[in-house]
């Protein structure tokens, strides 16, 4: 018994001395998500190979700019010049309604300004000193495009148009209008200077595009600039703050024809100025397929038809050439990935005998898109297959990318479904006595 508990006492010695030869590390978890390294790629490609339609050419439009844009996913359909910064007059409106749906509320008074009653027309005609419910404003606004409303909101809103614009430049920001620069609340020509340069109060056709997506989100927009006409009057108060009508009534017709036009026709602005001329922004959903139309310098008078033409041409090429599909495969087939160096519940070190295999797998969802004919889809899937613990369930592994034309339109981390922890002397030791005695 004394020469067994002799070589016991001498094959643990021997154990630990062994562990930390090879300096084990302890078992604390540290997982990198933000530096993945891909290892191994795959790539499957998937086409779908049908006849392309022969699309709008530049000369069939009057605009300098033009876009059409897929209203749910963002997706840019066609573009004349879109990308190029103009003046885009009054469809700047569309911007400050929603600033003052989202900040303000439509049952504030509004006092106007002597700034606000001196802006040039298209005018409401308010005066100094008067009182308006905001709500009743943002009909002036959107219906027949009034200038000094506009100021009014904004200042209302922000306290002076130069914050107000501030706050019109951060919205565009975070919907990534990153061509785009906001004067003023009307759309008037403006200019000023930024950073030692001078620079114009506009935005590109593209981007004039996606804030009127984000702006039919809003049940509210939408119900104000569907409105075909309006009546309100302005506001007084007496010495114990209490609201009533005043003697002043307005009433406001919608000036949008486009709502008439076409069915499905959801919203729209219209603007004007010498630098912009016409330009139109619009919305319209039809068999669940929303589009987005903009246009800027798109005729100068006489020619205020052609906006109208333009919007027709682009709006019917959406509904007879895209069609909403679901791009995401279903059936897409992941790789494990082996992992060493792990723990395991035999005791073993997968560096010596055995190793670790974990599942992985991707969060899924649709990829809903509106597409024509002919528009490649590809698939590329890329991952690593070996790791080296410690690993964390849920650390991205890899990607699956989907390219719609050459341009990616949505990427899917690639997660390993469970944790593995890095084998340590403490561990090592514990494993090797406990092997040694079930062997006794």
């Amino acid at each position: 018994m004394k020469i067994k508990s002799i070589k016991k006492v001498a094959i643990i010695l021997f154990a630990a001395v062994i562990c930390v030869t090879m300096n084990f590390r302890t078992n604390m978890l540290f997982c990198d998500y933000e530096n993945t390294v891909y290892g191994a790629e795959e790539e499957n490609e998937a086409y779908e190979t049908v006849q392309a339609d022969e699309g709008i050419r530049e000369n069939d439009l009057y605009s300098l700019s033009a876009c059409l844009l897929d209203g749910t996913s963002g997706r840019v359909l066609y573009e004349k010049d879109g990308y190029t910064i103009r003046a885009n007059a009054s469809t700047t409106k569309i911007m400050t309604c929603i600033l003052a749906l989202e900040y303000g509320n439509q049952d504030d008074l509004v006092e106007i300004s002597k700034y606000a009653a001196g802006m040039p027309d298209v005018q409401l005609n308010v005066k100094a000193g008067e009182k308006y419910r905001l709500g009743d404003l943002l009909y002036s606004l959107m219906l027949e495009s009034h200038n000094d409303t506009a100021v009014a909101i904004a200042e209302h809103i922000s306290g002076d148009v130069k914050s107000f614009a501030a706050l019109m430049n951060e919205k565009a920001k975070e919907l990534g209008c990153y061509d785009t620069y906001f004067i003023t609340p009307n759309g008037l020509d403006a200019t000023e200077t930024v950073n030692g340069k001078e620079v114009f109060h506009g935005t590109t056709a593209a981007d004039l595009c996606k804030i009127m997506a984000y702006c039919i989100k809003n049940e509210e927009f939408l119900k104000i600039t569907r409105t075909s006409t309006y009546t309100f009057s302005n506001k007084v108060t007496d010495e114990n703050g209490n609201v009533s009508q005043g003697t002043r009534s307005f009433s406001v017709s919608n000036k949008n024809a486009f709502l008439t036009m076409m069915d499905g026709a959801l919203s729209g602005k219209t603007g004007f100025t010498g630098k912009a001329g016409y330009c139109y922004v619009g919305a319209l959903e039809r068999d669940g397929k929303v589009f987005i139309v903009a246009l800027l310098g798109c005729g100068w008078p006489n020619n205020k038809g052609y906006k109208w033409s333009d919007t027709k041409a682009l709006m019917n090429y959406g509904i007879d050439n895209y069609e909403i599909k679901d791009l995401f495969d279903y059936d897409i087939e992941l790789k494990k990935v082996t992992v060493k160096n792990g723990k395991t519940e035999s005791g073993k070190r997968n560096n010596i005998s055995e190793d670790i295999v974990l599942d992985t797998y991707i969060d899924e969802s649709p990829i809903e898109m509106l597409v024509k004919d002919g528009e490649q889809v590809k698939v590329v899937y890329k991952a690593q297959d070996k790791l080296t613990a410690p690993v964390c369930d849920r650390q991205v592994v890899g990607s699956v990318d989907y390219y719609l034309d050459g341009k990616i339109i949505k990427s899917y981390p690639v997660y390993v479904s469970g944790s593995v922890e890095k084998t340590d002397y403490i561990w090592f030791l514990k494993n090797t006595v406990k092997r040694f005695l079930m062997l006794e």
